[in-house]
């Protein structure tokens, strides 16, 4: 396991699950939450300044990481569950979310389903829970072709072996690759290595791909009103755009989007400094506060 100074390791018994948690620092409670194909490491230049004004709790999702191997249980609703059982098991009733990619898919669905776990989320580079079908929408989600490949039977978990199509896929994802570390894209290629890891990935893309991409769009969660504190960050070059969930009246009591100029997907690793500035300004506004924060930016796009 690579080493981050200041950071320990726990394992939390969740249900039939063992799940890996890195943990820094001391405060009010901040999850945070991996996109794929990585694991808590990306967290790594991000962890040590959210530590000085918080707990930290990086989560490796199941399957994921040093998380126990899963062969199933990755619909949305057992991803969300899974949060809340880890959650239960450290004994924090309410925390702050971060979540990247999909940590922030899985961020909005618990806020909708558990408004009184999740303070405040902060999602990056997420997908919306409120796609709908659109040539805008069609574009973005075809730009994804790498995710398709992971979720085909056979060939995927296949693919997922490959370090130069993991290695190479998140390169694809950056806009500014010169931030980015190959010694970790490395890290995350070799363990994905493992056929068991391999087949997380496949089953995460394949599951929502095949079970849950067509209810969301057709309006699966229209109805469910995020009152959740909310901040969107995108950037500016991300596959999935802004204006995608921005254009629209959304049913939320306070969602706010910034986009941040020149980077792709990979906010923690390609801007660092901007999503811990963004995440420690936007968790004090409401630290012992039960209100709303304002705005910090207009929504991207045109209304």
């Amino acid at each position: 396991m690579p080493q981050v100074d200041g950071v320990e390791h726990r394992f939390v018994r969740a249900g039939e699950t063992s799940f890996h948690v890195a943990l820094a620092g001391e405060g009010d409670p901040l999850l945070l939450v991996h996109d794929w194909p990585q694991h808590w490491y990306a967290w790594r230049q991000v962890i040590p300044r959210l530590a000085e004004r918080h707990r930290v709790v990086a989560l490796d999702l199941r399957g994921f990481g040093w998380s126990d191997i899963a062969w199933r249980g990755f619909e949305t609703p057992s991803l969300v569950a899974d949060v809340v059982a880890v959650l239960d098991e450290l004994e924090l009733e309410l925390v702050g979310f971060l979540g990247h990619g999909w940590g922030g898919w899985i961020g909005f669905n618990a806020a909708l389903e558990h408004p009184d776990r999740i303070g405040r989320l902060c999602a990056l580079g997420p997908l919306p829970p409120w796609l709908r079908p659109s040539p805008r929408a069609l574009a973005a989600l075809l730009r994804l072709r790498s995710q398709v490949a992971v979720a085909t039977p056979f060939l995927g978990p296949r693919l997922c072996r490959i370090g130069g199509f993991v290695t190479g896929t998140l390169r694809r994802s950056a806009a500014d690759r010169s931030r980015l570390d190959d010694g970790a894209l490395r890290l995350y290629a070799r363990d994905l290595r493992a056929s068991t890891r391999a087949r997380a990935a496949a089953l995460l893309n394949r599951t929502f791909l095949t079970r849950e991409l067509v209810p969301v769009l057709a309006g699966r969660n229209r109805g469910r009103r995020l009152t959740v504190p909310t901040l969107v960050l995108t950037g500016e070059h991300d596959l999935l755009s802004p204006e995608l969930i921005a254009r629209r009246p959304l049913p939320a009591d306070d969602l706010s989007f910034e986009t941040v100029p020149g980077a792709g997907h990979l906010l923690p690793e390609e801007r660092p400094d901007v999503v811990v500035d963004r995440a420690l300004g936007f968790f004090a506004a409401g630290a012992g506060d039960a209100g709303a924060g304002a705005p910090i930016s207009a929504p991207a796009g045109p209304s």
